[in-house]
């Protein structure tokens, strides 16, 4: 029954406890959004009060720049020449034949021979894609690790597959990975271990050094537990890089390892939600994987991807839309930033810059922030406290417009 609603039909229950009516947990996640959702959603609410020019929201990353043009004049293809039957009917569970086929071409062509249509399982984006994955490899009570600072919903997703999300700290201001801290954190239990690089929220690119030293230990570690501990990289970002950065891929470094990928910021079309998995075709025991893949799709009720968007990317695969734009911001946000005194980590890649707190609670920081109606997320959500994070993926416009309030904020701490 609904609040404050007349229930002529209803029973009235006043003995009983909410479990009893609902699944507590999913209460408890759909009450409290996650601290991005949380200050994108007060920003509207100003915008709302004030007006959208006089609110500085660099809470979400949400692509400012269009899609290429290519995007919609495919799409427009698509749309006149195939049969709408067809175009909009369903396809296989885990994506059509031919994209997926598309996909795994892509893949081979530009990152070595790895995968074959029957490796890749078209998803509605990258979140649909490493929950999937997650279900699909962890038991009740595995562990699942990932370094610091990190995507908070990847606990979600953890607990979605029973398991245990375990942050290992990194190399303190740099964010590289800390080895010695790996090694602390792997155990028995260790089933995977998340890499986000291009990563959310600090920007760092692993190199190919740190990611074949991490695959070196993975591997000793999967030989000490007799079956394999899963590298499974999610890459929503691996086409925003800056000054000629490269990512590694990780199918070139590590047998047992699976990507989770979306379009959503490569080719700016986040609403969409479209992306894959590709499981390595040389992991152990290939066909159990992706036969687990598949049943953890359909148990989820993740099959089908958007027929239409399927078809689009397939005739995309390697088009972006105009990066040149965040690496501008990038530059000038930074410049912003330090000369008013703040301590800014320079990214390699995504959308983010990962701001030091100039007090020791980045939540107080936040909150200083919104007086100057300045929207920076705090890092604690991430697991790493005592920052912010700055999405620059925003109008050069807007962060002009910002100047005199971050100004006016440095100042208040004594940095001008």
């Amino acid at each position: 029954m609904r609040s404050g609603l007349a229930n002529p039909v209803g029973t009235c229950y006043n003995n009983i406890v909410k479990a009893d009516i609902v699944n507590d947990k999913y209460v408890r996640l759909g009450k409290v959004r996650s601290v991005i959702r949380d200050l994108f959603e007060y920003g509207n609410a100003r915008k709302a009060q004030i007006g959208e020019e006089n609110v500085f929201d660099f809470s979400l990353g949400n692509p400012n720049v269009p899609p290429p043009a290519e995007f919609d004049a495919v799409v427009g293809e698509l749309l006149a020449a195939c049969d709408p039957v067809t175009l909009h009917g369903y396809t296989s569970a885990q994506g059509a034949a031919s994209v997926r086929q598309a996909v795994a071409d892509y893949i081979n062509g530009n990152f070595g021979d790895h995968v074959t249509a029957d490796c890749i399982y078209m998803t509605c984006g990258a979140a649909a894609a490493i929950v999937i994955t997650l279900c699909a490899l962890c038991n009740d009570g595995d562990e699942v690790l990932t370094f610091a600072p990190y995507f908070p919903e990847y606990s979600v997703f953890a607990g979605q597959a029973g398991a245990k999300l375990v942050a290992v700290p990194t190399v303190p201001g740099a964010f590289g990975i800390d080895f010695d801290a790996l090694a602390a954190a792997l155990s028995e239990r260790t089933k995977a271990v998340i890499i986000n690089s291009p990563n959310n929220p600090a920007g760092v690119v692993y190199s190919a050094e740190e990611v074949s030293k991490l695959c070196a230990i993975l591997r000793a570690h999967s030989q000490k537990l007799g079956r394999p501990v899963w590298l499974v990289s999610d890459e929503p970002y691996r086409e925003l890089v800056y000054g000629g950065v490269e990512v590694p891929y990780v199918m070139n470094y590590y047998a047992d390892s699976v990507v989770c990928y979306s379009f959503s910021k490569s080719l700016s079309v986040p609403g969409e939600r479209i992306g894959y998995i590709a499981v390595n075709g040389a992991a152990a025991r290939f066909e159990d994987v992706y036969a687990a893949i598949c049943g953890a799709g359909r148990a989820l009720g993740y099959v089908c991807a958007p027929s239409l968007l399927q078809h689009a990317v397939a005739r995309l695969l390697g088009r972006t839309s105009d990066i040149s734009v965040y690496a501008a911001n990038r530059d000038r946000l930074t410049a912003i930033l330090r000369g008013c005194g703040f301590d800014v980590v320079t990214p390699d890649g995504a959308f983010y810059l990962f701001v030091r707190s100039p007090e020791p609670s980045a939540a107080a920081f936040s909150e200083r922030a919104k007086g100057y109606e300045l929207l920076l997320v705090p890092g604690d959500g991430f697991g790493c406290e005592g920052y912010v994070r700055i999405a620059y993926c925003v109008s050069p416009q807007m962060i002009e417009r910002s100047v005199p309030a971050f100004r006016a904020l440095a100042a208040s701490y004594g940095l001008l």
